[in-house]
């Protein structure tokens, strides 16, 4: 095993390891080593304890209510609004929208912001290696409004062509939805470069940032991005609740998405007014358990070494690209310069899905499958790809577990 790849000495894996509870648990025996984190990050003992306290001491429905309970749930909910627009340097609260998850952020944008705007034959642009979550919402405008999909290409190191992205800009062009990173190769994109060529047509730009808001500080000020889209399950806290951060004048522009209790001024017999962004596009009982934890991981973040955290995770993500290499039965998907740290991998002679069995008996957590990527699959040439995704709490043994959980899963089955 190569062990050339050391971890960087200021930042203290150690110590955030003991905030993680899951962590210290064993699975068929075996220490537990999850590197499932693209799909999901574990919680720190902060976020479990803030939920658990509120639950305990503090719940009460929120915005509408006058007794004490309500108005602190209010001031405790209302907090994860503060703590995301800061988190990405929105310039106002009210540019942030907090929704259901990152999925429910897509389907906001396109029914109540795009669907509007849509004739037949107008288009969106997007890039092969989009999540489904950023694919399907706008197949709904295809089929229901006549939308044209183009798709940005990618090469075969799984980097952006951003040269064949600008072309696909043209006068019928409405929006322009590509991941900041991508959640099965890795890729980073060049997310500046991409709002200025689709600025200079007059086209917007929403961002999926899902795993780039996890691995990088984000700045939608310094991007001039119209849309931003990320979620609290991949950021060490809980799931069921996103946000979208959106321009102020787009979002004065939208249409409600759902109607309900809290989005609106007034309720008539025969007439409604709304409310202001971002309450028109919160209807009904939010998730505010959930809205505590994020904050709470926003919390556990601001007092993390952000730069340590990011080059520990990246030297995790040259040894396992190392190691995995070195085998010439394991071919790993995309290795673009500056990629975050995902490995996208397949073993020769082994399904993807039997390979994360096999080293999962080996307490070995990894996802199989086609990572809600099927286009990107396609463009691939497979069916399904193993993906090692790493965070901040993994240790340099748990790569080398992984790579020693794989060797034994091919003398086993190939």
């Amino acid at each position: 095993m190569n062990a050339l790849v050391a971890a960087p000495p200021a930042f203290d894996v150690a110590r955030v390891r003991a905030d993680f509870p899951v962590l210290t648990q064993k699975v068929y025996g075996k220490p537990l080593v999850y590197l499932d984190n693209a799909a999901s990050a574990q919680k720190p003992q902060s976020v479990i304890d803030a939920m658990s306290r509120f639950m305990e001491t503090g719940y009460a429905n929120v915005h509408r209510g006058v007794h004490y309970l309500s108005g602190t749930a209010t001031d405790a909910y209302e907090a994860a609004r503060d703590a995301a627009r800061s988190y990405v340097n929105a310039g106002k609260r009210e540019e942030i929208i907090l929704t259901h998850g990152g999925t429910e952020a897509f389907n906001l944008v396109a029914e109540s912001w795009l669907a509007p705007r849509i004739q037949p034959g107008d288009e969106i642009v997007l890039s092969q290696m989009e999540h489904h979550a950023n694919i399907v919402p706008w197949h709904f405008l295809r089929e229901r409004q006549g939308a044209v999909i183009k798709w940005a290409r990618i090469g075969d190191d799984g980097a952006l062509d951003l040269e064949h992205l600008a072309s696909l800009i043209g006068p019928k062009t409405k929006l322009v939805a590509v991941a900041h990173m991508s959640n099965v190769l890795g890729t980073v994109t060049p997310a500046a470069e991409i709002v200025k060529l689709a600025h200079a047509k007059g086209v917007p730009v929403l961002f999926d940032g899902c795993q780039a808001a996890v691995h990088a500080q984000v700045d939608v000020r310094a991007l001039d991005c119209d849309f931003y889209i990320f979620c609290a399950h991949k950021l060490y806290g809980p799931s069921g609740i996103g946000a979208l951060y959106a321009k102020a004048e787009h979002l004065s522009a939208m249409r409600p998405y759902q109607g309900g209790g809290d989005m609106i001024r007034e309720v008539g017999f025969d007439a409604i007014t709304y409310a202001d962004p971002p309450h028109r596009f919160e209807a009904g009982t939010p998730p505010i358990i959930e809205g505590v934890g994020w904050k709470a991981a926003f919390d556990y973040l601001a007092g993390l070494d952000r730069d340590g955290a990011h080059a520990h995770e990246q030297a995790l993500l040259a040894r396992a690209t190392e190691n995995l290499s070195a085998l010439n039965w394991v071919k790993i998907y995309g290795t673009p310069p500056g990629k975050g740290a995902i490995v996208a991998f397949d073993v020769e002679g082994v399904h993807a899905h039997d390979l994360a069995t096999i080293i999962d008996r080996r307490g070995v957590a990894v996802r199989a499958g086609h990572h809600c990527a099927h286009p990107l699959m396609q463009r691939l040439g497979v069916t399904a790809t193993a993906r090692a995704s790493f965070a901040f709490y993994n240790t340099f043994e748990e790569v080398d577990a992984l790579v020693d959980a794989v060797k034994a899963a091919r003398e086993m089955l190939a």
